[in-house]
């Protein structure tokens, strides 16, 4: 596989996780991804980054469900959420180092 196809890949992979999360924002389901959107958007970022560190909090629970061979951990997903922006700092950096 090239690196153009891989750059597909992910960016396809980057717009279902954002389409989750405004789905998640519209049904208010988990009630807290509403609550975090606004949180984020009123302490200065902007949409586009709000729903991108959103995004990254999903995609990291569905990674570890999958890696761990687990289901869904809704009360872990909603914890981070709510720990934002300080859980996408967190994270960023473990994937890091």
């Amino acid at each position: 596989m090239s690196e153009q196809d891989d750059n597909q890949e992910d960016g396809f992979a980057e717009e279902k996780l954002i389409q989750a999360i405004e789905n998640q924002i519209e049904s208010e389901n988990p009630p807290a991804a509403r609550a975090v959107f606004n949180k984020l958007t009123l302490v200065g970022y902007e949409r586009d980054e709000a729903l991108g560190m959103m995004a990254y909090v999903l995609a990291h629970e569905i990674n570890a469900m999958l890696a761990a061979d687990r289901a869904f951990d809704s009360a872990g997903y909603e914890h981070a959420l709510r720990a934002l922006p300080v859980s996408y700092t967190h994270l960023r950096a473990h994937e890091t180092g």
